[in-house]
């Protein structure tokens, strides 16, 4: 079951402005259904000095696709930031992340709706972005392959691809983040974004900031 949309509890972001996003979670679902602590810490970035000098000093009128959306909220930050931003996840994620777009929406300063979109199999439904944006999507073994194909397919050499995610050290984790950045790395250049460029609130040790540009 990926959601269930009959109980929802509301998780509050307070944005650097003092606006609140309040964001639909489900209690019954996949592992989408809810925030992880890498979707914050992403979207603390998108308030930074340093996300803004990536974005060549100015994020209005660009084009963010986020992948593996879950409740939207990187997406719907993102939108906040001034981004023209489609937050995408598989068809069962839809109705989730358009309850949170029509909560947020009065604090949206750029264009933001929901899509489907199946990692390998939808990549040609949608255009090359300025941005885009995954948080904690390195998780099933089946997904990493079709994941890295879609990054690569959705980019061109102009896109700023930010990867946030958790470094999990059990189960099979630590090799599934092995083989992502394996085969990220044949057609993309990866640098992680320090500490000292992030929230100094949200932050952590094990949980990491990848930028990928694609090779010319």
């Amino acid at each position: 079951m990926a959601t269930s949309m009959d109980k929802l509890f509301v998780r509050e972001y307070e944005r650097k402005n003092g606006d609140i996003l309040r964001i639909n979670q489900c209690e019954i679902g996949d592992v989408g259904c809810v925030v992880w602590d890498a979707a914050l810490v992403l979207c603390s970035f998108l308030e930074s000095a340093y996300f803004l000098e990536l974005c060549d000093g100015t994020v209005y009128g660009k084009r963010a696709i986020e992948l593996g959306a879950g409740t939207g909220i990187v997406g719907i930050q993102a939108a906040c930031q001034g981004l023209d931003c489609i937050i995408t996840d598989l068809p069962d994620f839809v109705q989730l992340m358009s309850l949170n777009i029509e909560t947020n929406q009065k604090l949206c300063n750029g264009d933001i709706k929901a899509s489907a979109l199946q990692w390998g199999k939808d990549d040609h439904l949608y255009h090359s972005p300025d941005v885009l944006l995954l948080a904690d999507c390195i998780y099933y073994e089946e997904s990493i392959e079709p994941l890295v194909s879609t990054i690569s397919k959705l980019s061109n050499n102009d896109t700023l691809v930010l990867c946030c995610y958790e470094e999990r050290v059990t189960d099979n984790k630590p090799v599934l983040q092995s083989r992502f950045f394996e085969l990220i790395k044949k057609n993309f250049d990866v640098q992680k974004v320090p500490l000292e460029k992030q929230d100094p609130f949200y932050h952590s040790d094990d949980i990491h900031i990848m930028i990928f540009k694609k090779r010319r």
